[in-house]
This record gives C-alpha cells, structure tokens and sequence, in this order.
C-alpha cells in the first residue's frame, strides 16, 4: 500500500502536468500563431484547429501502440520516454519560426504521447480490488483537472510572461516529471505474455469484449461531453456578461469549475463505487450529468453558468475512474496496457469530437442547443449502461451472494 500511494502521487503530478501540456494551447494559439506572421483571421482560425486539434488524433492513434509497449518493456520505461519527449517538443515549440513547425511539432506531440496510459495501467496493475475505485478516482482527478485547467493557465502565463514562456514553462515542469519519475516510480515488472499478440489475437482473449465496448464509447462521450462546450464557453459567456473587460477570466473560471470539482469528488466517488458497484456509480452519474447540462442552456449571468459547472464536475468525476475499475475487472493484467490504450484512444477522439460538434452546434442551431445534444447523448448513453452493464451486473452479484 505504500508503494501504491508513492507510485500514486508521482503519477498524479506526472499525469497532471502533461494533460497541461496537452491542452494549454487552446487560449494562446491564435496569439501564437499570429506572432509566427499569419495576419489573415480565417487562416488564422483554421492553423488553430489545426494545430490543437492533430495532437489529439495523433494520440487517439499511438495510444494503443504505447499501451502495448507497456505490456510488453513494463510501465515506467513508458513513462520516462512520454515525460522526457514531451519535455523536448514543448520546449521546442518556443523556438518554431513559422506556423508550419509548430503544426509539425504539435504532430510529434502527438506521436509520443502516452503518459496517462501508462500510469493508469500502473496504477491498476499495482491495486487490489478492494482500493481500485479509490486509486483510479484520485488519479481520474490529475487528467480531468490538467485538461479542463490546461487553458486557463496557458492564458494566465502567456498573458504575464509571454507566449514563448507558454512552451518553456511548461517544458520544465514536463522535465522535473521526468526526473521524479525516474527517482521515485517503483515497479517490479515481469512480462506475463511473451508471445506478440496481434488485435485479433487480442480481442479472442479479452473474456468479456461487450462490456469493454461499452465502456470504450462511454469514455468517449464522457471526454464529448466534458469538452463540448469549450469552443462556445467564451462567445456565452460574452452574451451572459454585461461588463465585456473580465470575459477571458470568467470564461476560464467557468470552464474550470468542472475540474475543481473533479478534484474534489473523484477519489470520494472512487471509494464509493469500491463499495456499492463501479455499474452503479457510472449509471447514477451520467443520468445526473446529463440533466446538469440542461438548465445551463437557461442560466441568466455567468455565476450561474459557474454553479452549474462546477455541480457537473461533482457528477462527472464519478464516471472515468468506474469505467477504469470495471476495465481493470475484466481485463487479464497482460492486456492491461493494451485495453487502456484503446480506451484512452477513445478519450483522445472524444477530446477532439467534443470541440468539433460543440462548435458546429452552436454556429448552425445556437449556442445553448449545444447543452440539450451533449444532455441527449449522456442520457441515451445512460439507458444504454442500464440495460446492458447494470442489470447484468447486479444480477451477477446476486446470483453470487
């Protein structure tokens, strides 16, 4: 146990720091990229997309390749090669000359990412049944947090110490991940597959594959969901406020509450799910996050907005660490690696396909129909997981009693 928590605190820092890395583009990369020389406001928008959007794609890809690495060479060499090359390639973005660089550069990103995957199969490797929904809520938290977090601190460091400062900031704490990873990450790795399995293979020995579908594509319309309103998040906030200076930190402030409240709940949640049934959690919690997001389609002012945010933090943090306990459950500890790089695959896409149908919704229909389908996916993806996940597993512990 003491292990797991040491292993658990280097991981949540690690994991923290690099879904920073991952997202704090977001409010300084118009900025950016006009500093690189591109003045035109469509090309502009469109280097921007671009830009954030390749990471994710890129990542959705090569997680499952990493995850397999972690299978097979062990987790902590995963983490030290993910910490120390984000490290070099955020550094190095400080330095690009032009926008096609930077675009490149947030490609390789891409490439070598891979450091919550494996600290998730770390983690979940190294718990018992009893603590998993515990240990993978607490670590749910630094993921959550550092994404929803992400812009709002690259706007704060770039708004006092310079775009560039954006890069080299954030490169040094990748650095000193690296470095306590390398010092204090302790794992006794033996590789229990020896043979190169290829997916068919794969597939053929995961005992349970419905259920490992299932909580794939809820991961991907939890991340959906969670960040379908950041490409609207300041345009409504601009209609709700009527003092117009202070937009940039209230939209920052709205869309952080939901990762303050992650914080907050997760590993609480977490626990929770370890006593009663992960099916149980993830079912109550997208039912409840899927009505929080329908009254913020009506809210008056941003405290509103903010209330209501932060009370979806509180539902959300339930639903990534029980998806990652039933995973765990159902998945032989060879695969591990394997099945939570597909469902980290899915998170990526969902990070990706949230700010892309947030941002159509709201130009085609309106901003506050955004709200009413992320409402309709979570909540059909709820009647999904109690037909199919929670009936079937609470009369298995039914039938076992």
């Amino acid at each position: 146990m003491r292990l797991l928590k040491r292993n658990l605190i280097v991981c949540w820092f690690g994991m923290f720091i690099t879904s920073v890395g991952m997202s704090q583009l977001g409010p300084i990369l118009p900025l950016y990229i006009k500093h690189l020389g591109v003045h035109s406001s469509a090309l502009i928008d469109q280097f921007s997309g671009i830009a954030f959007g390749i990471t994710f794609i890129i990542s959705a890809v090569f997680s499952p390749i990493w995850g397999k690495a972690a299978d097979k060479y062990g987790r902590k060499p995963m983490l030290l090669r993910a910490s120390l090359g984000m490290a070099v390639v955020v550094c190095c973005m400080g330095f690009v000359q032009n926008v096609y660089e930077l675009v490149g550069l947030r490609l390789l990103q891409g490439v070598i990412t891979g450091y919550s995957t494996a600290c998730t199969t770390l983690i979940a490797t190294q718990t018992d049944k009893e603590h998993a929904g515990w240990a993978l809520g607490t670590l749910s938290t630094a993921s959550i947090s550092g994404s929803l977090l992400g812009p709002m601190i690259g706007g704060f460091i770039g708004e006092n110490f310079g775009l560039q400062n954006v890069f080299f900031i954030t490169g040094a704490m990748l650095l000193i991940t690296f470095i306590t990873t390398a010092l204090f990450v302790k794992e006794s790795f033996t590789r229990q597959d020896k043979k190169v399995l290829r997916i068919k293979e794969i597939w053929s020995s995961i005992p349970d594959k419905d259920l490992t579908i299932i909580m794939t594509v809820t991961f991907f319309v939890i991340t959906l969901a969670l960040y379908s309103v950041e490409p609207i998040i300041t345009v409504y906030i601009t209609e709700l406020s009527h003092n117009t200076s202070h937009v940039a930190l209230l939209a920052g402030m709205a869309f952080s509450a939901s990762g303050l409240a992650s914080i907050i709940a997760a590993p609480r949640l977490g626990k929770i799910s370890d006593k009663i049934g992960a099916q149980k959690v993830i079912l109550v919690t997208l039912i409840v996050s899927g009505l929080l997001f329908i009254p913020q389609a009506f809210v008056k002012n941003p405290w509103q907005l903010m209330v209501l945010r932060f009370l979806l933090g509180l539902a959300t943090a339930g639903l990534i660490p029980s998806v990652n306990t039933l995973i765990k459950r159902i998945t032989p500890d060879a695969l591990t690696g394997r099945v939570f790089g597909y469902t980290m695959s899915a998170a990526y896409l969902g990070t990706f396909a949230g700010s892309i149908l947030g941002g159509q919704v709201a130009a085609y229909l309106g901003i506050r129909y955004v709200f009413f389908i992320t409402s309709g996916l979570l909540l059909i993806n709820a009647v999904w997981v109690y037909f199919k996940v929670y009936k079937r597993l609470s009369l298995k512990e039914v039938e076992s009693v």
